[in-house]
């Protein structure tokens, strides 16, 4: 009669979908590579995952606290559904336009005793894992505050990191950090504690040995939830998700989101590889967000000249400016940036002229914005435009009667909730009035490609800026550089500000810091980093100081690519990047090592055997000749040290 109890009861349990018994709950990719095994143990959930047969995260916790709830512990698995996902889409913002999305979703339901629920919901596609948390509303209350997520990534000992740390809040140029502007330290031991002990930036990048890669990210951020971060590695290698600071914005709104009920987290990323390739091209951080609003006819990405960068503040006058639509207008630039204070040494009506000078010359102006004086210290104007409702509105309203047709706003300092709803809210009423948005001294773009289509980019990285701030950073210029087509520059476009043909960064190219990398260098630059308002630093002496070649170059780069493929490199050594635009491929290479690298590579994507080829010298003079690759598709040259080459193609 026992026996004959339990066959009923696990007949009930078949009949019903669940197998209550189970611990090991198993999702995998399309190709079936890429595992996650669900682990029940005690009440309390973990994830495993494994790639190529391989563990490659292990035993991760899963599971979030809130006030009052507790949804991490004591809790019993009460539903699972799978599903196939089969998506295409377009976005000609992103790395590839046209994406071809293909998961295997599992959706987990939980309970605890008080019948709260969570469900854990993962996507897996072939090098991808997306997951987030989804909470129902069970009872009363419409909201949840989530005190503490212990959503953790525990990698194994032999593990080494790429990694940039979170800065202390309220610190750096008139108290504007944290605005992911900090160093990376390559190949570190996970041991390794952060440079101020606060945790690490997204996107951040992992060495599983000979096992391969990991890229750890998130997306869909948007202000029903703050954006987060890594913690300091506890023993073992488990990172834990951790919210913003307390401190971050002046202290200004709550470090804890608040969910409205029924609610979801953003999307926690994976990538792996046995290689880099999938980590530089993965498109998961806009395979799983969709778009928030239509996009106002007719925005406009391409191109654009910037006064500021090498002519600095001194150049935010009338003639200055005129100068630099010009040299828009020569190179057949889309746009000119004018940077801070030209509300006080332009004048709004004489910007509007500015403004009806550059359409005859189908040239658009943007304009800089400091984000507001409530939370830094930062005295550039225009000021207090951003920050509400209203003003933003009149003011964006008045740009779009002149003509402006984008904003780059500044100095934000922090991931609350608070803070990502005033990035939506820019974004959102800018696109009413015709507006791109650049967001600078910012946080990390989330999916926002998608999710906005008037979003182009942010900075999010020790940009161009600082090559004219210090000659440190020129020195290291080609070491950055070749860390951020691995990591940074994954996962969202980056307003780096690259191509400073000026070999000494003053306006009259005869001072200041010195350029330490070759002009091929810096034109293939334009290439390996993505975003699709390209701020470039090139001024009107170039025009006549540059090789013609060069010129040419910069007059037909595109800034929005159809494909994107990684050839080879090492974050912090070397790069080479194949971008398309349309039929024209256009292949980057750029070397950050003390030697010269002398390169073979295949390039089967070229329908013909005839490349131009654009290469550094010794000296860093830059040449340019034609050439034909070999029978077998492949193509051998050198980069020197310091220095680079691009090759053209179709």
């Amino acid at each position: 009669m026992r026996n004959l109890k339990l066959y009923f009861l696990l007949c009930l349990v078949t009949l019903s979908g669940l197998d209550l018994f189970a611990q090991d709950i198993k999702v995998a990719s399309p190709n079936g590579e890429l595992q996650v095994h669900i682990l029940i143990e005690e009440g309390k959930i973990f994830y495993n995952v494994y790639f190529d047969g391989m563990q490659m995260l292990q035993k991760s916790p899963i599971g979030i606290k809130g006030k009052d709830v507790d949804l991490s512990s004591n809790l019993r698995l009460i539903s699972k559904i799978e599903s196939k996902i089969d998506e295409r889409y377009t976005e000609s913002k992103i790395k590839k336009s046209d994406v071809h999305y293909q998961a295997n979703e599992l959706k987990c339901k939980f309970t605890n005793p008080a019948k709260n629920q969570i469900e854990v919901i993962f996507r897996l596609s072939n090098n991808n894992i997306a997951f987030r948390y989804h909470i129902p509303q069970t009872g009363d209350a419409s909201n949840l505050t989530i005190e503490n997520e212990l959503t953790g990534f525990n990698f194994p000992e032999s593990t080494t990191t790429f990694l940039t740390p979170q800065a202390p809040a309220m610190t750096g140029f008139a108290k504007s950090k944290p605005s992911y502007e900090e160093e990376y330290v390559p190949d570190a031991p996970m041991s390794k504690a952060s440079k101020y002990g606060l945790g690490y930036t997204f996107p951040s990048l992992f060495h599983i040995g000979t096992k391969g890669w990991v890229l750890l990210s998130e997306t869909g951020v948007n202000a029903t939830y703050c954006a987060s971060k890594l913690s300091e590695v506890s023993r073992g290698g488990n990172y834990k998700l951790a919210f913003p600071e307390p401190a971050e914005n002046n202290g200004i709104g709550d470090a804890h989101p608040t969910l409205a009920l029924p609610g979801s987290t953003p999307w926690r990323t994976i990538t792996l590889g046995r290689d880099l390739k999938p980590i530089v091209e993965t498109t998961i951080p806009f395979d799983v967000v969709e778009q928030q609003y239509q996009p106002f006819k007719g925005l406009r990405f391409g191109r654009s000249t910037w006064s500021w960068l090498l002519w600095q503040d001194g150049s935010i006058n009338f003639e200055d400016q005129k100068k630099f639509i010009d040299l828009s207008a020569k190179m057949g630039y889309e746009f000119v940036l004018i940077d801070n204070w030209w509300d006080a040494r332009i004048g709004r009506e004489k910007i509007a002229e500015l403004a009806t000078y550059a359409k005859k010359k189908n040239v658009g102006l943007s304009l800089w914005y400091n984000s507001n004086g409530l939370w830094n210290d930062a005295p550039q104007t225009p000021k207090n435009m951003m920050n509400t409702s209203s003003k933003r509105k009149n003011e964006m309203a008045w740009m779009k009667s002149v003509g402006i047709k984008g904003i780059k706003v500044d100095f934000f300092g922090g991931d609350k909730q608070e803070t990502i709803k005033l990035y939506e809210d820019i974004l959102s009423d800018a696109n009413l009035y015709g507006l791109t948005v650049i967001f600078h001294g910012a946080t990390l773009p989330r999916g926002w490609e998608r999710m906005y289509p008037n979003f182009a980019g942010s900075e999010a990285v020790i940009a161009s800026e600082n090559l004219i701030f210090s000659q440190q950073a020129d020195d290291t210029e080609a070491f950055s550089a070749t860390l951020h087509p691995f990591i940074r520059n994954t996962v969202a476009a980056m307003d780096f500000g690259p191509v400073l043909l000026n070999k000494k960064h003053n306006k009259g190219n005869d001072g200041g810091n010195i350029r330490r990398t070759g002009e091929t260098f810096q034109i293939a630059t334009s290439v390996i980093f993505q975003t699709p308002i390209q701020n470039f630093g090139i001024t009107p002496n170039n025009l006549v100081d540059m090789p013609e070649h060069i010129i040419k170059f910069m007059k037909e780069v595109p800034t929005t690519w159809d494909e994107t493929i990684l050839i080879d490199g090492y974050p912090g050594k070397f790069c080479i990047l194949a971008r398309r635009n349309g039929e024209k491929w256009f292949i980057a290479g750029i070397n950050a090592e003390k030697e010269e690298k002398n390169i073979k590579v295949k390039l089967p994507m070229l329908k013909s055997n005839n490349v131009m080829v654009y290469a550094d010298q010794t000296g860093q003079t830059s040449q340019v000749n034609k050439s034909s690759l070999g029978n077998d598709r492949e193509f051998e040259f050198k980069i020197i040290s310091g220095g680079g080459v691009v090759l053209v193609g179709e």
